[in-house]
């Protein structure tokens, strides 16, 4: 499957930076050095992800706006280069989903389109997922038998839970049998992405004859169940009423107005839009260089809700680290209300205008990631 993109920048240094870490991740690059032969390109041919230089902010937006407009590259990728001193909020709202800074830093660029790169295989899956709960046996390097459960499954893939956390550069080997079928099923696939809950996509890349035939007739029996994006809603932790004898004590009020402002009702009092999800994170108090292990259950440009049973105090200074597979991220903050047993809500106070922009960039991942759907790759 080959990845596509279009580099629209004028900048020879640059273009020549983001031409060799395409290549690097398998994708095509084309250079158009001006914008109109960028519009004429896009009018003709889809591309997974446009790279447009916003120097000239108004012809990049125009560009940008007919891509999105065209049946070919409607839902492609757009990653803007821009200066650290621009309007980075109007650029995401121009309809980027990453951007990156002049001059390019080559690892952060490279951090950047690999984590591109996942999204745009996701996107170009042709064959549709059909839903199924199935065991399967896995095996990689030197473990010979770990367990996994198959969630949805295709002729290219499969999207799976898995117990541990898969090798990203080597085969894994499934072996599992379809709801009907007594023939075991034996394949080879690699990890397209993997995330905090255990949820893992797979490309097959070796499937013998006799699998891919059982495989086949499968999906064709049960095409009519054909998945269907559903839309993610955030699991939340409801402090339970206290008891005290046999007759139950309402919790305090201003317990729950606390959780209001880390949740999308009426009375949110944050002005900027919540993203659910589920990310690992290591948290830090200032000062002290020893990590609370936690998980993310929302966040804004703003700030976040941090589950943990052991919250700080509030006021208290903090740093959040959050890893995913392709990006890193790093800010701090200032913890704003406690629940004891359940989390902390943290309002962010970047030290840079970076860390502000790494926020934005890791909301603008999670947002293209439940676009997608988590599913085959």
């Amino acid at each position: 499957m080959v990845l596509k993109s279009l580099l629209v920048c004028a900048d020879d240094n640059a273009a020549e930076i983001l031409r060799s870490i395409l290549e690097e991740l398998d994708i095509e690059g084309e250079r158009c050095c001006d914008f109109v032969s960028a519009a004429a390109k896009l009018s003709e041919a889809r591309v997974d992800a446009i790279i447009v230089d916003c120097d000239d902010y108004k012809s990049a937006t125009e560009v940008l706006k007919k891509a999105r407009l065209s049946p070919l590259n409607g839902t492609s990728l757009v990653i803007a280069l821009v200066h650290s001193h621009d309007d980075v909020r109007r650029v995401f709202a121009m309809g980027a989903n990453f951007i990156l800074y002049k001059p390019i830093s080559v690892e952060r660029a490279r951090s950047s389109l690999r984590a591109a790169r996942g999204l745009m295989r996701r996107e170009r899956r042709r064959h549709p997922r059909i839903p199924v709960h199935t065991a399967a046996g896995i095996a990689y390097s030197n473990v010979e038998s770990a367990g996994a459960t198959l969630i949805d499954l295709s002729e290219e893939g499969t999207a799976i839970q898995s117990q541990c956390k898969l090798p990203a550069s080597e085969k894994v080997y499934f072996q599992f049998t379809l709801p009907g079928h007594s023939s075991v099923v034996r394949l080879a696939g690699e990890v397209v992405w993997q995330d905090s809950s255990g949820r893992v996509g797979v490309r097959f890349v070796d499937v013998p004859q006799t699998s891919r035939k059982l495989l086949k007739e499968w999906l064709r029996q049960n095409a009519f169940r054909e998945a269907k994006p559903v839309p993610r809603v955030p699991a939340r932790i409801e402090p339970p009423a206290v008891s005290k004898g046999s007759d139950p004590v309402s919790k305090p009020a201003d317990a729950d107005d606390g959780l209001a402002r880390f949740r999308a009702t009426p009375g949110n009092r944050r002005g900027e839009s919540r993203h659910a999800c589920q990310l690992g994170a290591e948290v830090y108090q200032l000062g002290i260089p020893v990590p609370h292990r936690c998980s993310l259950s929302d966040i804004s440009e703003g700030g976040c809700y941090v589950e943990t049973t052991s919250p700080f105090p509030p006021e208290t200074g903090v740093e959040i680290l959050v890893r995913t597979r392709d990006l890193k991220i790093r800010t701090r903050g200032i913890v704003q209300s406690v629940h004891p047993g359940f989390g902390m809500g943290v309002r962010f106070k970047p030290k840079t205008a970076e860390e502000r922009d790494d926020v934005q960039q890791l909301i603008s991942l999670l947002h293209a990631q439940q676009a997608l759907e988590p599913g085959l790759p």
